[in-house]
């Protein structure tokens, strides 16, 4: 893991900082970038969105759904917390902490938003930086391969009913068309794409790949992080009104990493999994693909909404808590393969 990839927060911090401060001192700008849309798609975040996903998903290999059979356990834990627990338990976080206990110390008419927003960060299972937990954790390479790229397939097909089904159970109305318009253009588009730039690398040998992963992969963060700084200059006003909405944005996202995580651990141990097997299973429980999130978030509900700020308080939080969930699984190793004997 890059110096960058583990301070990602503090960068995140220091976008939050800069956006905020950029909004502020040139709010015409701003206000001009977000006038450049088409079909209700902000062109400029599009194209950052593009840039962030794209050399993600060129490292994922479809051609590995095979290797599934080798741990069907493994993954059968895996699609059963991500797919059948995972978005419904956030959905009832949302309802029990924003629609309720918090709800008198956020802005009224963001309730809905937020808890949206939330959906969208755990409808979309984590695609890259899962295979840096699982390195962390030494977990087994093949099933992390398969894992992921069973994810991306079954996202591609799942992502927008399953966002519809939420919303629609949380009370929030479905913007279907540019739901489906998200879909289409962050997840079927960018994938068929990185496919395909995958297959012309590898036609070029291993080496030519390699060499395009080194120098594509700063690429994605930057984006992130570029995309952020517009984001928070369209959200400063609203944060300097009311900071506590970070904080108690963050306790659904916290509550729900640590719970899918010990979920995923503690069910691969029942089955008999290895913990090589167990430790990437419990991240992708526990991470979230949050490019997407704040992609969706940002064309269903736009730059000012409270989806997107919620999306990104998960970016905010994701690398300092996926390292302790990282420390845990490695920690205790020992006593997972003593019970599991």
């Amino acid at each position: 893991m890059s110096v960058f990839e583990r301070y990602l927060s503090v960068w995140v911090f220091l976008c939050i900082v800069a956006g905020i401060a950029f909004g502020q001192l040139l709010p015409g700008l701003f206000q001009a970038i977000g006038r450049m849309e088409v079909a209700k798609v902000n062109l400029p975040v599009g194209i950052l969105i593009w840039v962030m996903i794209i050399p993600m998903l060129v490292k994922v290999d479809f051609g590995a759904l095979h290797e599934v059979r080798q741990h069907v356990r493994g993954i059968g834990v895996t699609l059963v917390v991500n797919w059948l627990v995972k978005p419904f338990s956030m959905a009832f976080l949302g309802w029990l902490f924003i629609r309720n206990l918090f709800a008198p110390m956020l802005p009224a008419g963001q309730i809905d938003s937020y808890i949206a927003g939330l959906i969208l960060l755990a409808a979309a299972p984590c695609t890259a930086m899962v295979f840096v937990w699982s390195r962390l954790t030494n977990g087994d390479p093949l099933f992390t391969l398969s894992q992921v790229a069973l994810n991306d397939t079954i996202m591609v097909v799942v992502f927008a009913p399953l966002v519809g089904l939420l919303l629609g159970i949380s009370a929030i109305t479905v913007p279907w068309a540019t739901l489906i318009t998200s879909v289409v253009l962050y997840i079927v588009i960018p994938v068929i794409l990185a496919q395909v730039w995958r297959k012309s690398l590898f036609a070029k040998g291993q080496g030519s790949f390699d060499a395009a992963m080194e120098k594509i992969g700063p690429w994605s963060i930057a984006a992130l992080l570029a995309t952020l700084v517009l984001l928070f200059a369209f959200q400063g006003e609203a944060i300097l009104r009311q900071p506590l909405v970070i904080a108690l944005l963050a306790v659904p996202i916290l509550v729900q990493v640590f719970f899918n995580s010990a979920l995923a651990y503690g069910l691969n141990r029942l089955v008999g999994e290895k913990h090589s097997v167990a430790g990437p299973s419990a991240l992708i429980g526990a991470s979230n693909f949050f490019e997407l999130a704040v992609a969706a978030a940002i064309s269903l509900f736009g730059f000012n909404s409270g989806a997107a700020l919620a999306t990104v308080v998960g970016v905010l939080i994701e690398v300092p808590v996926m390292l302790l969930v990282v420390r845990i699984v490695n920690a205790s190793k020992d006593w997972y393969e003593r019970t599991n004997d």
